[in-house]
Protein backbone atom coordinates (compact mmCIF):
# COMPACT_ATOMS: atom_id res chain seq x y z
CA UNK A 1 0.00 0.00 0.00
CA UNK A 2 1.57 3.50 -1.38
CA UNK A 3 2.33 6.21 0.96
CA UNK A 4 -0.49 8.63 -0.50
CA UNK A 5 0.63 11.55 1.89
CA UNK A 6 3.85 12.16 -0.37
CA UNK A 7 2.31 12.75 -3.04
CA UNK A 8 -0.20 14.89 -1.75
CA UNK A 9 1.31 18.66 -1.88
CA UNK A 10 0.46 20.57 1.30
CA UNK A 11 -2.41 23.14 1.69
CA UNK A 12 -1.18 26.81 1.43
CA UNK A 13 -1.64 28.76 4.58
CA UNK A 14 -4.95 30.53 4.99
CA UNK A 15 -4.77 34.49 5.58
CA UNK A 16 -7.12 35.64 8.02
CA UNK A 17 -10.01 37.16 6.89
CA UNK A 18 -9.55 40.98 6.87
CA UNK A 19 -11.61 42.52 9.92
CA UNK A 20 -15.20 43.63 8.49
CA UNK A 21 -15.79 47.30 9.04
CA UNK A 22 -18.23 47.71 11.84
CA UNK A 23 -21.74 47.91 10.79
CA UNK A 24 -22.50 50.37 13.59
CA UNK A 25 -19.23 52.95 12.05
CA UNK A 26 -20.12 55.26 9.66
CA UNK A 27 -18.52 54.76 6.69
CA UNK A 28 -15.93 56.89 5.57
CA UNK A 29 -16.92 59.97 3.02
CA UNK A 30 -13.71 59.66 1.20
CA UNK A 31 -12.38 56.03 1.18
CA UNK A 32 -12.51 52.64 3.97
CA UNK A 33 -10.69 52.42 7.00
CA UNK A 34 -7.26 51.74 6.54
CA UNK A 35 -6.26 48.12 8.20
CA UNK A 36 -3.46 47.86 10.65
CA UNK A 37 -1.07 47.22 8.57
CA UNK A 38 -1.46 49.89 6.53
CA UNK A 39 -1.06 52.53 9.68
CA UNK A 40 1.41 51.04 11.19
CA UNK A 41 3.41 51.57 7.27
CA UNK A 42 2.00 55.21 7.33
CA UNK A 43 3.45 56.10 11.31
CA UNK A 44 6.73 54.96 9.85
CA UNK A 45 6.58 57.73 7.46
CA UNK A 46 5.49 61.59 9.19
CA UNK A 47 2.90 63.28 7.75
CA UNK A 48 4.04 66.81 6.12
CA UNK A 49 2.99 69.00 8.72
CA UNK A 50 5.28 66.81 11.26
CA UNK A 51 8.11 67.24 9.30
CA UNK A 52 10.43 70.22 10.87
CA UNK A 53 12.08 72.84 8.24
CA UNK A 54 15.33 72.91 7.56
CA UNK A 55 17.28 75.78 7.36
CA UNK A 56 19.22 77.07 4.34
CA UNK A 57 22.55 76.48 4.62
CA UNK A 58 24.68 79.94 3.85
CA UNK A 59 27.71 80.14 1.74
CA UNK A 60 30.11 82.31 1.21
CA UNK A 61 29.43 82.55 -2.63
CA UNK A 62 28.17 85.05 -4.58
CA UNK A 63 24.58 85.26 -5.34
CA UNK A 64 24.62 84.80 -9.58
CA UNK A 65 24.36 87.63 -11.26
CA UNK A 66 26.98 89.25 -9.11
CA UNK A 67 30.32 89.29 -9.71
CA UNK A 68 32.74 88.63 -7.00
CA UNK A 69 34.75 91.25 -5.90
CA UNK A 70 38.77 91.20 -7.12
CA UNK A 71 41.70 90.11 -5.04
CA UNK A 72 43.81 93.73 -3.77
CA UNK A 73 46.41 94.30 -6.01
CA UNK A 74 49.74 93.61 -4.09
CA UNK A 75 51.65 97.15 -3.73
CA UNK A 76 54.55 97.46 -5.06
CA UNK A 77 57.34 98.61 -2.35
CA UNK A 78 58.88 102.24 -3.11
CA UNK A 79 62.39 102.43 -2.26
CA UNK A 80 63.44 105.93 -2.80
CA UNK A 81 60.53 106.70 -0.70
CA UNK A 82 61.38 104.61 2.16
CA UNK A 83 64.62 106.38 2.18
CA UNK A 84 63.29 109.85 2.16
CA UNK A 85 60.62 109.45 4.81
CA UNK A 86 63.33 107.56 7.21
CA UNK A 87 65.64 110.42 6.46
CA UNK A 88 63.17 113.15 7.17
CA UNK A 89 62.24 110.96 10.54
CA UNK A 90 65.71 110.58 11.17
CA UNK A 91 66.41 114.48 10.77
CA UNK A 92 63.42 115.56 13.12
CA UNK A 93 65.00 113.26 15.70
CA UNK A 94 68.35 115.27 15.75
CA UNK A 95 65.89 118.28 15.78
CA UNK A 96 63.64 117.32 18.70
CA UNK A 97 67.28 116.07 20.58
CA UNK A 98 69.12 119.12 19.50
CA UNK A 99 66.35 121.53 21.22
CA UNK A 100 65.77 119.86 24.71
CA UNK A 101 68.90 121.61 25.93
CA UNK A 102 67.99 124.86 24.65
CA UNK A 103 64.25 125.17 25.63
CA UNK A 104 65.23 124.18 28.60
CA UNK A 105 67.42 127.24 29.49
CA UNK A 106 64.70 129.77 28.35
CA UNK A 107 66.82 132.71 29.24
CA UNK A 108 69.34 132.23 26.98
CA UNK A 109 66.92 130.84 24.10
CA UNK A 110 64.91 134.44 24.74
CA UNK A 111 68.02 136.38 24.41
CA UNK A 112 68.83 134.22 21.30
CA UNK A 113 65.49 135.40 19.54
CA UNK A 114 66.11 138.49 20.76
CA UNK A 115 69.30 139.06 19.65
CA UNK A 116 68.02 137.51 16.08
CA UNK A 117 64.90 140.18 16.41
CA UNK A 118 67.36 143.26 16.44
CA UNK A 119 65.67 143.65 19.74
CA UNK A 120 68.17 145.21 22.38
CA UNK A 121 66.26 144.07 25.69
CA UNK A 122 65.82 141.01 28.11
CA UNK A 123 63.21 139.15 29.60
CA UNK A 124 62.09 140.43 32.85
CA UNK A 125 61.34 136.55 34.43
CA UNK A 126 63.59 134.27 32.68
CA UNK A 127 62.28 131.48 35.12
CA UNK A 128 58.50 131.89 34.24
CA UNK A 129 59.23 130.52 30.91
CA UNK A 130 60.80 127.26 32.24
CA UNK A 131 57.31 125.84 32.37
CA UNK A 132 56.57 126.60 29.15
CA UNK A 133 59.84 125.38 27.77
CA UNK A 134 59.36 122.15 29.27
CA UNK A 135 56.30 121.79 27.37
CA UNK A 136 57.49 122.56 24.18
CA UNK A 137 59.89 119.41 24.71
CA UNK A 138 57.01 117.20 25.39
CA UNK A 139 55.16 118.75 22.20
CA UNK A 140 58.29 118.04 20.22
CA UNK A 141 59.02 114.38 21.29
CA UNK A 142 55.36 113.25 21.39
CA UNK A 143 55.18 114.51 18.02
CA UNK A 144 58.02 113.38 16.61
CA UNK A 145 57.03 109.45 18.35
CA UNK A 146 53.06 110.04 16.55
CA UNK A 147 54.74 110.73 13.08
CA UNK A 148 57.56 107.62 13.27
CA UNK A 149 54.32 105.68 14.30
CA UNK A 150 52.08 106.88 11.74
CA UNK A 151 55.06 106.98 8.73
CA UNK A 152 55.99 103.08 10.31
CA UNK A 153 52.55 101.81 9.60
CA UNK A 154 52.40 103.56 6.30
CA UNK A 155 55.23 102.23 4.89
CA UNK A 156 54.18 98.82 6.26
CA UNK A 157 51.14 99.16 3.69
CA UNK A 158 53.13 100.30 0.93
CA UNK A 159 51.55 103.66 0.77
CA UNK A 160 53.16 106.94 -0.39
CA UNK A 161 54.48 108.13 2.76
CA UNK A 162 57.37 110.93 2.61
CA UNK A 163 55.22 113.67 3.32
CA UNK A 164 54.06 112.42 6.61
CA UNK A 165 57.69 113.03 8.67
CA UNK A 166 57.22 116.45 6.86
CA UNK A 167 53.78 117.46 7.54
CA UNK A 168 54.10 116.12 10.81
CA UNK A 169 57.44 118.19 11.47
CA UNK A 170 56.26 121.25 10.36
CA UNK A 171 53.03 121.42 12.87
CA UNK A 172 54.72 120.13 16.00
CA UNK A 173 57.24 122.70 15.51
CA UNK A 174 54.83 125.48 14.81
CA UNK A 175 53.07 124.66 17.99
CA UNK A 176 56.41 124.15 20.22
CA UNK A 177 57.45 127.31 18.72
CA UNK A 178 54.13 128.86 19.79
CA UNK A 179 54.53 127.98 23.27
CA UNK A 180 57.99 129.53 23.38
CA UNK A 181 57.04 132.32 22.39
CA UNK A 182 54.23 133.05 25.11
CA UNK A 183 56.42 134.22 27.23
CA UNK A 184 57.69 136.62 25.54
CA UNK A 185 54.56 138.01 24.36
CA UNK A 186 53.24 138.31 28.11
CA UNK A 187 56.18 140.52 28.90
CA UNK A 188 55.60 143.94 28.58
CA UNK A 189 59.03 145.15 28.20
CA UNK A 190 59.64 142.76 25.23
CA UNK A 191 56.06 143.80 23.59
CA UNK A 192 56.97 147.45 23.75
CA UNK A 193 60.39 146.62 22.59
CA UNK A 194 59.10 144.59 19.41
CA UNK A 195 55.88 147.03 19.10
CA UNK A 196 59.29 150.18 18.78
CA UNK A 197 61.30 148.01 16.31
CA UNK A 198 58.81 146.87 14.15
CA UNK A 199 57.54 151.19 14.13
CA UNK A 200 61.35 152.13 13.45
Amino acid sequence: MSDTSADTEPDPPVRPAAPRADSSRPRPQFGEYATPEEQRARIQEPAPWQQEPVAPVMTDAPAPGIPASPAPAERRPRPVDRIVTFALLAYGLVNVVSSVPAFLDYGAYAETLLSMLGVDVQITDPAAGRAWGIAAVIVLAVGWCATAVVSWWSVRRGRLTWWIPLVGGILFTFVSGTLMAVPLMNDPAVWQALVESAGG
